[in-house]
């Protein structure tokens, strides 16, 4: 594990992570140093107050656009059409909303004050996307948000209001050919039920090597 010299961009060799999956500590969350950590298959995960900390997992969870497995209740409501899927329309109410979203395991009280606006920043560079999926009351019920590397979508998190309008935002980010795969990062039996499956750093890294990333 390497402390980042906060004046220098640059990451230490993705394969020198520690057995938690835990590559570098400090650095900053620049948009030029969270452009270099995706291209990299660096991301960083750390909860408000702490140290920041870069991740490079041994295996990554990712689904191929293809593989998306949806259960007959998320099937019935996107045939009844009853919810709209937009993009980029309120990235920070996204954001927002999975750090607020209620979760059995905690996840998401990481998405602190300076993740937020880091974030903002990179989707003010295009770099990061969001989801929106609304009711037929123009509310805000589901989305999720995450990071262009290429044609690979970097996931951060996702939310929902109304019962499964998470998965309807990644039936529709699935759906639109936009990616070829979708890095979910770590391994979760709910990402594993609906199709999602690890595999080596080197087959990722080598995938995200390429694919075309914009500057």
């Amino acid at each position: 594990m390497v402390l980042l010299n906060p004046n220098k961009l640059e990451f230490p060799d993705p394969s020198l992570s520690n057995s938690d999956g835990i590559l570098a500590l400090g650095g900053d969350l620049k948009v030029e140093r969270l452009k270099l950590a995706y291209k990299s298959g660096i991301f960083p995960w750390y909860n408000p107050g702490e140290i920041i900390a870069w991740f490079s997992p041994e295996n990554r969870m990712v689904l191929n656009p293809s593989d998306l497995k949806l259960d007959k209740d998320t099937k019935r409501l996107i045939s009844q059409n009853k919810y709209k899927v937009t993009q980029d329309l309120c990235f920070k109410e996204v954001v927002l909303a999975c750090k607020n979203a209620k979760r059995k395991d905690g996840h998401g009280t990481w998405i602190g004050s300076e993740i937020i606006e880091a974030y903002l920043e990179l989707h003010r560079h295009q770099w990061a996307h969001s989801f929106e999926v609304w009711n037929q009351k123009q509310e805000l019920v589901g989305g999720l948000y995450g990071v262009e590397v290429g044609s690979i979508f970097c996931g951060e998190s996702m939310f929902s209001i109304e019962k499964n309008t998470s998965k309807i935002a990644l039936w529709h980010l699935c759906n639109q050919n936009l990616y070829t795969l979708i890095d979910c990062q770590v391994y979760n039996p709910h990402l594993e039920r609906i199709g999602a499956k690890e595999i080596p750093r080197e087959k990722f890294l080598s995938l995200l090597k390429n694919t075309n990333i914009s500057v």
